[in-house]
């Protein structure tokens, strides 16, 4: 529920306010200068309003006098309430800052909405240690392992269209892997902890490393041109480059077929990995609809075997 206070306030002040609550409680921390950048206000001005949110909610925030920022508080209570979807909007997409008030809509319309949304305290615990550089220790629950306690180094966010998943660097096993939010349990931001830097993301191989696809309309689906027209392909074709890992994700949610032969059957398969070595050691790339490994090749039919060692102009006639 909103403070009492808040409705007496102008709504210029109610998106500072809100602004100070977003930053401390998701990124940690806010600096006077992150209020004067954001709202073209003079020094004068933020500190006043840092001041009235200080007292309105004591244990929100702490002043580090090293720093020079105000940290979030040991006793924290948020005075607003935001709903996960927009969050989420405002940290990956950089939606707005302000406020999320509901308002009449300005047009009709229907979006499909998730099954699940990370736990809100979760969540920000995660944003808080990315943007801090922390490690974060948890209670991850895992379908081979059960309930684990790890400590993880977390460094982005990953939406695979379905679940929201943290990347990090995991010291139990000593690898970088995805995380799913909605499985972590009890985080806890290790701000005193150091981060190695074979655990930063510049050590993951998935994470920097960047693949370039080529996908065209499924050759057995009818009206090739209206798939065209629909990705706005040019010359037949669709590039688009990504993150190895997250090509598995992608190529999942667009339902895009990534056998060697175009072999898979439906109409949500609109779309074809033109080149399907193009996927070669990218680790999530299983999770790609019809994707078949390299190594497995050995036990596919003789004619599967020359589909995939053709070359690309081979292959777009299959």
């Amino acid at each position: 529920m909103p403070h009492r206070q808040l409705p007496g306030l102008t709504q210029s002040q109610r998106d500072r306010l809100a602004y100070i609550e977003l930053r401390l409680r998701f990124l940690g921390e806010i600096r006077r200068q992150d209020l004067v950048t954001r709202f073209s206000i003079q020094s004068a001005a933020a500190t006043r309003d840092l001041a009235l949110y200080k007292d309105m909610a004591p244990g929100n925030l702490d002043y580090d006098g090293s720093a020079k920022s105000y940290v979030l508080g040991g006793a924290f209570q948020p005075l607003f309430d935001f709903p996960r979807g927009r969050v989420l909007a405002l940290l990956t997409q950089g939606f707005g800052d302000s406020e999320p008030l509901r308002q009449a809509e300005w047009v009709t319309y229907e979006s499909p909405s998730r099954l699940a949304h990370p736990e809100i305290d979760t969540l920000a615990a995660v944003t808080r240690a990315i943007h801090l550089k922390c490690p974060l220790k948890i209670q991850y629950h895992s379908i081979s392992s059960g309930r684990v306690e790890r400590e993880i180094v977390p460094f982005a966010l990953i939406d695979n269209g379905l679940r929201w998943h943290v990347r990090a660097f995991d010291r139990r096993t000593h690898e970088f892997r995805d995380f799913v939010i909605t499985r972590i349990e009890d985080p806890l931001v290790m701000r005193q902890s150091e981060v190695q830097s074979c655990e930063t993301s510049d050590h993951d191989i998935q994470w920097t490393r960047i693949v370039e696809l080529e996908l065209v309309a499924h050759p057995d689906q009818p009206r090739p041109e209206i798939t065209e027209r629909d990705y706005e392909m040019e010359s037949g074709v669709l590039r688009i480059k990504l993150r190895a890992a997250a090509a598995g994700y992608v190529l999942r949610k667009w339902s895009v077929d990534c056998s060697p032969d175009h072999s898979l059957r439906g109409p949500e398969y609109r779309l074809w990995l033109k080149d399907h070595l193009a996927l070669y050691g990218v680790k999530n790339a299983v999770l790609a609809p019809g994707y078949v490994a390299l190594d497995a090749m050995q036990s596919r039919p003789t004619q599967l075997k020359k589909i995939v060692h053709a070359g690309p102009t081979q292959r777009t006639q299959g």
